[in-house]
């Protein structure tokens, strides 16, 4: 009776760990679902285009924001990061909070509903190139990064991902 309930206890455990995935989500591709979700639990309710973040952050260090925009890169590495169309050849990059989860690497081209905040920031040289790196640019491109950029950065608690 005792191994019974040792191996109950065994199988809740590893059931109840399984469903931690909700948290983070699978990265490893895309294809497998409509809809996927990564971080902590978002909707798409309130969600405005991302091309509209700079009015919504107009005197204000940062914003706290739900966007919703095309995927234009992801990170090849591990999917820590991605980039979001926000219209007029701008672009957002969008970070993941304490960095507790990542994206699917085959994201680009899909639809992104972002939850968390939005602010100007100063990237260093060598976070740059480590950004290229991370995007797979070539290492011609890479030696061309010589100074720090202000970008529109947004750290995001929570994201959906409709497939394309």
């Amino acid at each position: 009776m005792k191994y019974l309930a040792a191996a109950l206890a065994i199988t809740l455990g590893a059931a109840s760990c399984s469903n931690e995935t909700g948290k983070t989500g699978n990265t490893d591709s895309l294809q497998a679902k409509a809809m996927q979700y990564f971080g902590d639990s978002i909707s798409e309710d309130g969600a405005v285009q991302a091309d509209q973040v700079m009015t919504l952050l107009a005197g204000k260090d940062s914003v706290a924001c739900k966007l919703i925009a095309p995927i234009e890169e992801v990170c090849q590495k591990k999917g820590c990061w991605m980039e979001l169309d926000a219209g007029a050849e701008h672009s957002i990059r969008v970070k993941f909070l304490d960095y507790a989860f990542f994206v699917p690497k085959d994201a680009s081209g899909s639809t992104a509903i972002v939850d968390g905040y939005a602010y100007m920031d100063t990237i260093s040289v060598a976070e740059l190139k480590h950004l290229a790196e991370d995007a797979g640019d070539p290492k011609e491109e890479i030696d061309k990064i010589t100074k720090p950029e202000v970008e529109l950065t947004f750290e995001a608690r929570g994201v959906i991902i409709k497939k394309k």
